[in-house]
Parts: structure tokens; C-alpha cells; sequence
């Protein structure tokens, strides 16, 4: 079955996408695959101080959205703006797709889903029914 809408949650970690439609719901939770990511920046060293987006990690959530209509984005930090610099670069179909990208820090999966219904609401009021 094709969803209409979904949701990403993501840290650099792991991610929790969220598709659904009006009368049913489908989570996929993916997780990075390496160690430890934190990097602290040194007085002096060259560089951000920042662990580079590990590309095979956001292949996988791009792969769990599957064909949803609309994908909004969010989490707690700088992860979710990795996603959509990621799918700008490598999957421009799915960038388009994209309706939004939110700070959302660590909820469950039936606030996660109650926040996304919400803001696809409010999406589809503005825009419409289509």
C-alpha cells in the first residue's frame, strides 16, 4: 500500500520513520552502523570538530520512506538538516517531497505520529484537499 504522508525523527544515531495514511501506519527504525560520533573540536586542530553525515546511514531512511507523497523531517539537532542537504545532493525526487523540517526533541512513536498528523493537517488546509 502506498502512504500519503511521513515523518523522519533523526540524531546522528538513529532515525524512526513514521508513513502513514488515514487508517494505517508503518515504522521502520534504522540505526548508524559505526561507532561512537561525537567529535570534540581541540583548540588549535584544523577542521569543524564535527563527524562528517555517514552517507550509507540516510541511504537507509531514504529507503524507508519509500514512495510517501509528503515527508516531513525533524529531531533534536543538526542530523535532520544533514538528511536534507543529503537528499538535495543524492535524491532530488525525494527532496521535493519534502513539506517541512521541524526541532522536534525525543518523542515517542505515537507523539511522533500525533505531531506529524497535526502538521500534515495544517499542510493540507493551507494547499487544499487535492
Amino acid at each position: 500500500m502506498s502512504h500519503v504522508h511521513a515523518v523522519v525523527w533523526l540524531d546522528h544515531r538513529e532515525a524512526k520513520v513514521v508513513d502513514f495514511s488515514v487508517d494505517d501506519t508503518h515504522v521502520v527504525n534504522v540505526h548508524h552502523r559505526g561507532g561512537h560520533r561525537q567529535v570534540h573540536h581541540k583548540a588549535g586542530s584544523i577542521g569543524s570538530g564535527h563527524a562528517p553525515d555517514d552517507v550509507h546511514f540516510l541511504d537507509a531512511i531514504v529507503a524507508a520512506l519509500g514512495d510517501a507523497q509528503e515527508v516531513l523531517i525533524t529531531g533534536p539537532g543538526t542530523a535532520k538538516i544533514g538528511l536534507r542537504e543529503h537528499l538535495a545532493k543524492k535524491h532530488a525526487e525525494v527532496a521535493k517531497r519534502v513539506v517541512g523540517v521541524e526541532t522536534l526533541d525525543h518523542p515517542t512513536e505515537g507523539e511522533l505520529l500525533a505531531y506529524a498528523r497535526r502538521h500534515f493537517k495544517r499542510i493540507d488546509a493551507m494547499l487544499g484537499d487535492r
